[in-house]
């Protein structure tokens, strides 16, 4: 069963409580006392010495495990009453504040929230009047997530116009939500109507979204480990050669590839596979002089056309 990121919150919450009750706890007694795999409590685990009673980053929970045990090693540390200092108090407050008036909220969920921003606020004295005076407003990305983890929470068909980079055009689609992450960027995966198939959409990409009263049925999918980046070429996708020259070396770094081969002017010819070569024209023009496409041809054409058009554009614009 999909997490949303309220649900993951609450659990990584509780987890705290428990494991403070049960120094040395084994893995699989926890995962099973809180009803997920072991692998998603590991993840819980790697975020929770991020965590802490500071926004300045000190007194982090010193949590670790061993793979078969867990340890909390600073316990009594974090365990004095939490004080926050005005800056603090502040910034949370207006966090709280913004937070509140996120479409798509479940109202209970901002109705709890309401009453604990009025409880800090007493608490604040005049830092709580302070921040009365600032106020924050979400771009676009914050409404599309929180409809979509109302969607995940209330098994919701959801109806999106995305934007597709790849072939610059917007499309409309029905998508059973399935979890929301985020790798860099924030994603929504589902299962897309309009392909029949699993899809991942980033959430900046989003340009409408609403909820429908269509339920959410996806098929029964194992979730995919993405420890290891969000792109995961499988080797029966398509083939891709680039040459690059020191100015785009970065390229071997930011994409996985099956090889970089060192070039003689300082350069790499790199290989990769991707399902979608045609997304590789966007990193071509970005390339510019640093690199180019060489083979399969037809994506080799059609990135040169794409600068050809780029450049037409560029020069009729002044």
């Amino acid at each position: 069963m999909a997490t949303n990121a309220i649900d993951q919150t609450r659990r990584m919450l509780s987890l705290v409580t428990y494991l403070r009750e049960r120094p040395g706890a084994h893995v699989q007694d926890v995962a099973r006392a809180f009803g997920i795999t072991e692998d998603e409590l590991i993840s819980d685990l790697d975020v929770l010495p991020m965590c802490g009673t500071s926004f300045r980053g000190g007194d982090l929970l010193d949590i670790d495990t061993d793979g078969d045990r867990i340890w909390w090693h600073n316990p009594d540390d974090v365990a004095e009453p939490l004080r926050l200092a005005a800056d603090e108090a502040t910034a949370l407050l207006v966090a709280a504040r913004a937070v509140a008036t996120l479409p798509g909220l479940r109202e209970s969920d901002r109705d709890a929230l309401v009453r604990a921003t009025a409880k800090l606020e007493t608490a604040a004295g005049e830092s709580g009047a302070a921040s009365s005076r600032l106020s924050v407003t979400f771009e676009a990305e914050g409404g599309v997530f929180a409809d979509v983890d109302r969607a995940i929470s209330e098994r919701r068909r959801l109806w999106l116009r995305y934007y597709s980079p790849a072939r610059d055009e917007l499309t409309e689609r029905e998508v059973d939500p399935i979890r929301l992450f985020a790798v860099g960027h924030t994603y929504m995966e589902g299962w897309c109507r309009l392909s029949e198939a699993r899809r991942t959409f980033r959430l900046d990409r989003v340009a409408e979204i609403r909820l429908l009263d269509a339920p959410a049925a996806p098929p029964e999918l194992e979730l995919r480990d993405l420890s290891a980046g969000l792109v995961q070429p499988a080797a029966e996708d398509p083939e891709v050669l680039i040459e690059v020259g020191t100015g785009g070396r970065w390229v071997a770094e930011y994409y996985p590839h099956d090889s970089a081969e060192e070039l003689p002017d300082g350069g790499l010819r790199i290989t990769l596979r991707t399902p979608d070569p045609a997304s590789l024209r966007r990193l071509a023009l970005r390339l510019g002089g640093d690199g180019r496409i060489v083979a399969p041809p037809e994506l080799a054409d059609s990135a040169r056309e794409a600068a050809r058009e780029a450049l037409a554009a560029y020069e009729d614009a002044v």
